[in-house]
C-alpha cells in the first residue's frame, strides 16, 4: 500500500529548507523538532511582548483611562533590568554548577519571575486605574504593585531570552550559531502573531473580568511552556562541571572590555541603538493611534501586532536567504532602516485622509524593516564573538536593543501627553501628538543610515574575518552536548 505519512514527511523535508527560514541548521545529533520545541521559550516572550505593548497599553490608556504617561514608564520599568542582560550572559557563560548545567538554572529562575509578574498584574491595574471597589485604594498601593509586576515580568523576558538563545547556540555548531538564533527569532514573532490573534478573539468582548482571566492563562501557559522548552535540552555533565570548577575565567569588566573594543564594535552598537529607538518608540502607541484616530475597536488594535510582527517575520525570512548567500549585514540593515522611513510616513498619512489602508500598509511596512534591521545587527554582532562569548555577546545586543526600546516607549509616551496637554488650548487634532513621535521615529531612523552608510564597503571585510577564539580551555567546555537519556 502507498504509504502517506513517508510520503508527506518527504515533502515537507524537502519543503522546508525552501520556504522555512533557519530550518536547514537541524543536524542528525540536534534534529529540527528539538530547535523547535526550545524555540517555546520564544514563544513565551512573544505572548509577554504582546500583552504588555499591545493589549494593555490599549486598555490601560483607552479603557482605564490611565494617562499615556503613566503607562509609557510602566511599559518601560522593564528597561531598568535590560543592561543587566550583558552580566546574565556573562554569568550564564561562566557558571558551575554540581551537575555542569549553566543555562538551565537562569531559564527557571527568570521563568518565575514572568509567572510572578502576571499573577499580581491583573489586579494591580485595576487598583491603579480606581475601577469599581478600587476606588477608595490608596493610589500609592496601585502604583507599587503595578511596578513590581512589570518590573518582574521585564526581568523574567530579559533572562529568559538572553540565556535562552545561548543554550540555543550551544547546540550547534559554530557556524550555525547565526542561523539558529535567526531561527528562535522567527519563532518570537510566530508567538507574537499567534497571541495577538489569540488575546485579540479573547478580548473581543471586553470586560475587566475577561482581562484578569487572560492574564492569568498566560502566567500558567508561561510555565508550561518554557518547561517543555527545557525538557533535556542541557545534558548533565559531571566531567564538564569538574573542569569549569578549575577553569580561570575573564571578570566580567575585563570580559565584556574586550568584546567592545574590537574593530567596529562601538559604532555597531551605536547603530543597534539608534535603530532600535527609531523602529520600537511606535510599539506603545500604534493601538492607541489606531484606536483614537482612526476608529479601531480593542480587537481590531490588538490584531494589528500580528500585523507588525508578521512583517517582521517576513524581513527575517528574506534577511536569511541575502545573509545566507554572504551579503554584507551593513548593506541589509541600511535597507532596513530607509523601508522604515516610508513606512512610518504611511502611517503619518493614514490620519491625513490614506485611512485604514495606508495604516494598516505602513504597519506591515515598518515591521519588514525592523526585521531585516535586526537580523542584520544581530547576525554582525554573532559573527564578531567567540564562541566561548557567545552569552555574552547576545547579551550585549539584547542589553543595547531593549535599552533603546525602552527609552523609544518611555519618550513616545511622554512626548504624547505633552502635546496633548497643550493641544487643551490650541485644539489640536487627535491625531497630532501620535504624528509628532513618528516624525522623531523618522529622524532616528535617518542617523543610523547615517551612520552606516560609510560602513557599508569596510564592514563586510571585518565581519569576514573568523572571530580570534581566546580562552581555547574555556571553548572546549562549550562542545555541543548530547540531550541527556
Amino acid at each position: 500500500m502507498f504509504d502517506y505519512r513517508t510520503f508527506a514527511l518527504r515533502k515537507l523535508a524537502s519543503i522546508a529548507p525552501r520556504y522555512l527560514p533557519f530550518t536547514d541548521v537541524a543536524s542528525k545529533d540536534v534534529p529540527l523538532s528539538r530547535l523547535l520545541r526550545l524555540s517555546l521559550f520564544q514563544v513565551t516572550v512573544g505572548m509577554a511582548v504582546v500583552l504588555l505593548v499591545g493589549t494593555l497599553n490599549r486598555v490601560m490608556i483607552v479603557e482605564l483611562d490611565v494617562p499615556a504617561t503613566l503607562v509609557a514608564v510602566m511599559l518601560a520599568l522593564p528597561l531598568l533590568f535590560a543592561p543587566l542582560r550583558t552580566i546574565i550572559g556573562y554569568k550564564s557563560d561562566v557558571h558551575v554548577s554540581a551537575l555542569g548545567l549553566r543555562r538551565v538554572p537562569y531559564i527557571w529562575k527568570g521563568t518565575l519571575y514572568q509567572f510572578g509578574g502576571f499573577a499580581i498584574m491583573p489586579f494591580a491595574l485595576l487598583v491603579l486605574s480606581g475601577y469599581g471597589e478600587a476606588v477608595d485604594a490608596p493610589r500609592w498601593m496601585g502604583l507599587s504593585s503595578a511596578a513590581l509586576a512589570f518590573l518582574l515580568v521585564g526581568a523574567g523576558v530579559h533572562m529568559v531570552q538572553t540565556v535562552g538563545l545561548a543554550l540555543a547556540t550551544d547546540l550547534v555548531d559554530e557556524q550555525d550559531q547565526p542561523k539558529v538564533v535567526g531561527l528562535m527569532y522567527v519563532m518570537l514573532l510566530v508567538g507574537m502573531v499567534v497571541s495577538a490573534l489569540v488575546f485579540g478573539a479573547l478580548l473581543e468582548n471586553y470586560t475587566p473580568g475577561r482581562l484578569i482571566q487572560v492574564i492569568q492563562g498566560a502566567a500558567v501557559v508561561t510555565v508550561a511552556l518554557n518547561l517543555l522548552a527545557l525538557w533535556k535540552q542541557e545534558a548533565r555533565d559531571r566531567v564538564r562541571a569538574q573542569k569549569m570548577q578549575t577553569t580561570q575565567f575573564l571578570p566580567f569588566r575585563a570580559a565584556w572590555t574586550q568584546f567592545v573594543e574590537k574593530p567596529g564594535k562601538k559604532r555597531l552598537l551605536a547603530v543597534i541603538a539608534l535603530g532600535t529607538f527609531g523602529f520600537g518608540a511606535a510599539d506603545v502607541l500604534l493601538e492607541p493611534y489606531g484606536g483614537q484616530a482612526l476608529g479601531f475597536s480593542v480587537a481590531q488594535t490588538t490584531k494589528l501586532t500580528a500585523i507588525l510582527a508578521g512583517g517582521t517575520l517576513i524581513g527575517f525570512g528574506v534577511a536569511s536567504r541575502v545573509l545566507g548567500a554572504g551579503r554584507s549585514p551593513a548593506r541589509l540593515g541600511l535597507i532596513g532602516a530607509m523601508i522604515g522611513i516610508p513606512g512610518f510616513a504611511a502611517i503619518i498619512l493614514s490620519s491625513l485622509g490614506g485611512g485604514s489602508f495606508m495604516f494598516l500598509v505602513g504597519t506591515l511596512t515598518t515591521g519588514i524593516g525592523a526585521g531585516l534591521f535586526g537580523h542584520a545587527t544581530l547576525t554582525a554582532t554573532m559573527r564578531s564573538a567567540a564562541r566561548d562569548q557567545i552569552g555574552l555577546a547576545l547579551g550585549t545586543w539584547g542589553a543595547v536593543q531593549a535599552t533603546s526600546a525602552g527609552l523609544g516607549v518611555a519618550l513616545a509616551g511622554i512626548v504624547r501627553d505633552v502635546i496633548v496637554a497643550m493641544s487643551a488650548q490650541s485644539d489640536l487634532a487627535v491625531h497630532t501628538p501620535y504624528n509628532a513621535v513618528f516624525l522623531i521615529e523618522i529622524v532616528f531612523l535617518a542617523l543610523a543610515c547615517a551612520i552606516l552608510l560609510p560602513l557599508c564597503g569596510a564592514w563586510r571585510a571585518a565581519n569576514a574575518r573568523a572571530p580570534d577564539i581566546t580562552q581555547r580551555s574555556v571553548a572546549d567546555l562549550h562542545s555541543k552536548p548530547a540531550e541527556a537519556s
